[in-house]
C-alpha cells in the first residue's frame, strides 16, 4: 500500500507541475516559456525521483511500469495496482487544475501539431529513449540514486525542449490521460498511450541487444540461450 499510495502522490505532483506550467504559460501569455515547460517536467521528475524512488522505485508512468515488468524486473502482479495508483495520481492533478483555472481549453493535454502518425513515432522513440536510459541506470525495477534521479529528469527535459512542440512529448499515459478526460480532448489519447507503451517494448529488446542478462534478467536469459 505504501508503494501505491507513493506512486499516487509522485505522478499527482509530476501532473500538477507540468500541465500545470503549461496552464500558467497560456493565461500568463507566455511568462513561463517553452523552455520552462520542460524543466518543469525534467525536474519535478528528478524531485520525485529522489522523494519516493526508495519507497515504490517512482515510475510515475504506466509505460516504465510496463518495461520494468517486461524486462522481468517487476511483479506481474503489481502491475495493474501500480498503473491504477498513477492514473488515480495524475486525474486528481488534473482535477485541481480545473478547479483552479476552470476556463482553460485542454489543462495542458497532449495534441499533435501536425500528423498523428508523425506524433505517433515521435512519442514511441522518445519512450524508447527514455526507458533504455530508465533500464540502464536504475536497480532492479527501482529509479533511484544521484544517476538515476539526474539522468532520467535530463532526458525527460530535454526531450520535451526539442519535441514538445511538435507531439507534446508526453512519454506517459498517465500524464496525457488524466488531462485529456478532465478537458474532453480524447480524440488524440490513443496516440499517447499506444506510443509510450510500445516504445517502451521496444526499450526491453535494446537493453537486451547492448547488455548482458542483468539488464533483464528474465528475457535476457531466454534470448541468451536463444
Amino acid at each position: 500500500m505504501k508503494k501505491l499510495v507513493a506512486e499516487c502522490i509522485g505522478t499527482f505532483v509530476l501532473v500538477f507541475a507540468g500541465t500545470g506550467a503549461i496552464v500558467i504559460n497560456d493565461v500568463s501569455g507566455g511568462g513561463v516559456t517553452h523552455v520552462g515547460i520542460a524543466l518543469t517536467f525534467g525536474l519535478v521528475v528528478l524531485a520525485m525521483i529522489y522523494a519516493v524512488g526508495d519507497v515504490s522505485g517512482a515510475h510515475l508512468n504506466p509505460a516504465v511500469t510496463i518495461g520494468f515488468w517486461l524486462s522481468g524486473r517487476f511483479r506481474a502482479r503489481e502491475v495493474l495496482p501500480y498503473m491504477a495508483s498513477q492514473c488515480l495520481g495524475a486525474v486528481a492533478a488534473s482535477g485541481v487544475l480545473r478547479f483552479l483555472f476552470a476556463t482553460h481549453p485542454t489543462l495542458g493535454s497532449t495534441l499533435p501539431a501536425g500528423s498523428a502518425m508523425q506524433s505517433l513515432v515521435l512519442e514511441g522513440i522518445l519512450t524508447f529513449i527514455l526507458m533504455f536510459v530508465i533500464l540502464n541506470v536504475s536497480t532492479g525495477a527501482k529509479e533511484k540514486g544521484i544517476t538515476a534521479g539526474i539522468a532520467v529528469g535530463a532526458v525527460i527535459a530535454f526531450e520535451a525542449m526539442f519535441a514538445g512542440k511538435i507531439c507534446g512529448a508526453s512519454m506517459n499515459p498517465a500524464r496525457s490521460l488524466a488531462p485529456a478526460i478532465v478537458s474532453g480532448n480524447l480524440q488524440y489519447l490513443w496516440i499517447y498511450i499506444a506510443g509510450p507503451i510500445l516504445g517502451a517494448a521496444a526499450a526491453v529488446a535494446g537493453c537486451i541487444c547492448v547488455n548482458d542478462k542483468s539488464c533483464c534478467p528474465m528475457i535476457g536469459k531466454k534470448a541468451l540461450q536463444t
